[in-house]
């Protein structure tokens, strides 16, 4: 029986929480986008006000509201070449630690932040731990002028592309571009796939994670689960 949403929620907080819990004394810290990284800003929130000093890069601008709000100075990315760690959630993560993101629009600014990190933490409830990434779509985000052209590409790779809807006409980022949703199905190799979208001319950032998360936090319900990431293999 699928968890519901009130159990969900829990889980995520639980992940949240351990995440935060590793953010030391002084730390700048890459601060996700969604639902999950939510509870990750309200629980390091929590631990300024018992004395931790921190400083935060926000993802979205939706995140740096809620950081705001909550008493977390920020500072901009574009005056920060590396962080020392970084937390956001996840659509799916699979057992090598590869995952998609950008359900929320974010995923180019999130893997700035997560690239430029020491140390990435993904959190999620265990429902987004899956065998194999593509159940849910990859999302890419896309200069407008390119977008037919982007979307016969992924066409070519095997995918399916639709231009993600707002309320208003399409879907924007905080840049300004559109966002397509690529279904691909089941990926057996996400990394060759990765490489394919990133060298489609248009395509300025994709969901697909496949080398920055460090350390996951899973909630399940019988607790939070913690995974390192795995040693590379004999063949890569």
């Amino acid at each position: 029986m699928a968890a519901q949403p009130d159990a969900i929620d829990r889980r995520k907080r639980a992940a949240a929480e351990a995440a935060a819990a590793e953010i030391g004394d002084g730390m700048t810290v890459g601060l996700g986008t969604g639902s999950t990284a939510a509870f990750a800003i309200a629980a390091i929130a929590r631990r300024m006000r018992d004395g931790l000093s921190v400083r935060a890069v926000a993802t979205s601008e939706r995140t740096a509201a809620a950081a705001l709000s909550m008493g977390i100075p920020l500072v901009a990315m574009d005056d920060v070449d590396s962080l020392d760690l970084a937390i956001d959630g996840v659509d799916e993560i699979d057992p090598l630690f590869r995952a998609i993101k950008g359900a929320g629009g974010a995923m180019l600014r999130e893997k700035i932040v997560a690239s430029a990190a020491s140390r990435m933490i993904a959190i999620a409830d265990a429902s987004k731990f899956v065998d194999r990434l593509g159940a849910r779509p990859v999302p890419i985000e896309v200069l407008p002028l390119a977008r037919a052209f982007v979307a016969r590409r992924v066409t070519l790779l095997g995918g399916t592309a639709h231009l993600r809807a707002g309320t208003d006409g399409p879907a924007r980022s905080d840049q300004g571009n559109v966002i397509l949703d690529c279904a691909f199905g089941p990926v057996s190799d996400p990394a060759a796939l990765a490489v394919a979208l990133s060298a489609i001319p248009g395509a300025l950032g994709h969901g697909l994670f496949v080398e920055e998360i460090d350390a996951l936090y899973l909630g399940d319900g019988d607790g939070v689960i913690r995974r390192d990431r795995p040693p590379p293999t004999a063949d890569g």
